[in-house]
């Protein structure tokens, strides 16, 4: 089963693309540019191509590589979906992959929209980084896919069904902990919490504000770092070497990244230019995380022992 060099390419650029798009609406929100075309949309204050102002150009280019990959995806879908439909289930892990990438693509777009045309809350907005993080990760798994397939990797190991459970339910707090970092930008409470590894001095700050909620993100956060090294450790002690262990590293090493990209994302609070790019590898790395988190979960589901 071996997919051409076109599609591995096409795959390629449609993951690229929805890294540019969650990274382009983090930028949006981290410069406060969201209202940059006002109410409208697709428009942008009622033109096609608008006036320059700061805040536009980075809406406006926001918006315009998200439709250039939501024609990507619509093209990896439909490549992939012909190929179903000819070899049937040869080719049904992609078909779902390109699907759901496909799916998520359309609802951030609609988020996207309704967010511009009628203003949301700022748990709303959070949802909807949610919703770009599933399709990058169902992009993702299909680049992944494409990679195995290439080589000609084959799961030869069935691994213990203990496995699943537990990288499930390391992947839905990761979640949950990526939803609180969207929900902080979002509510404006980066500031809340200054210093690290203590809270404005404190190893308990006064819970209440941007302070309270982002305190709470930082907690969540260290248990997310401690909940996948010890997820590793134990996919380890189960399977020795396996290329699902390799995976669990990639996880605890993008993980401890992630929490020291968080201390220094606080350190540049108050340098709007440093704070602009620590935000941005900030976001990077948890989309890499989740993406190889549910690449895990898949795996150990796929492959578990009958």
């Amino acid at each position: 089963m071996k997919v051409t060099k076109r599609f591995r390419i096409l795959a390629n650029l449609s993951c690229i693309g929805m890294l540019l798009v969650l990274l382009a609406g983090a930028l949006v929100t981290n410069t406060d540019s969201g209202r940059g075309c006002g109410d409208d949309w697709p428009l942008c204050n009622g033109k096609f191509v608008p006036a320059y102002t700061v805040e536009s150009m980075i809406e406006y280019s926001h918006r315009l590589v998200s439709g250039i990959e939501g024609i990507l995806v619509a093209i990896v879908f439909f490549s992939i979906f012909r190929k179903f439909k000819r070899e049937g289930n040869a080719y049904r892990e992609p078909m779902q992959y390109a699907w759901y990438a496909l799916l998520f693509t359309i609802v951030q777009a609609l988020m996207g929209a309704a967010a511009v045309m009628w203003p949301q809350s700022p748990p709303i907005m959070a949802i909807h980084f949610g919703i770009s993080l599933v399709a990058f990760a169902a992009t993702f798994l299909l680049v992944i896919w494409c990679y195995r397939d290439k080589r000609g990797v084959v799961e030869t190991k069935a691994y213990p069904r203990a496995i699943m459970p537990w990288a499930l339910a390391a992947s839905i707090y990761c979640y949950v902990v990526v939803y609180l970092g969207a929900f902080i930008r979002h509510t404006e409470s980066a500031g809340g919490c200054l210093g690290w590894p203590l809270c404005n001095g404190e190893v308990i700050p006064e819970m209440s504000g941007a302070t309270g909620i982002a305190f709470i993100h930082r907690v969540a956060a260290a248990i997310l770092g401690i909940v996948l090294i010890a997820l590793y450790l134990y996919i380890k002690r189960l399977t020795g070497n396996s290329s699902l262990t390799a995976t669990a590293l990639w996880i605890m090493i993008l993980v401890i990244a992630q929490v020291f990209s968080g201390a220094w994302l606080v350190n540049t609070i108050g340098n709007d230019n440093w704070f602009l790019f620590t935000s941005l590898l900030h976001n990077l790395i948890i989309v890499a995380l989740f993406g190889y988190l549910v690449d895990l979960v898949i795996r150990s589901w796929i492959y578990r022992e009958r």
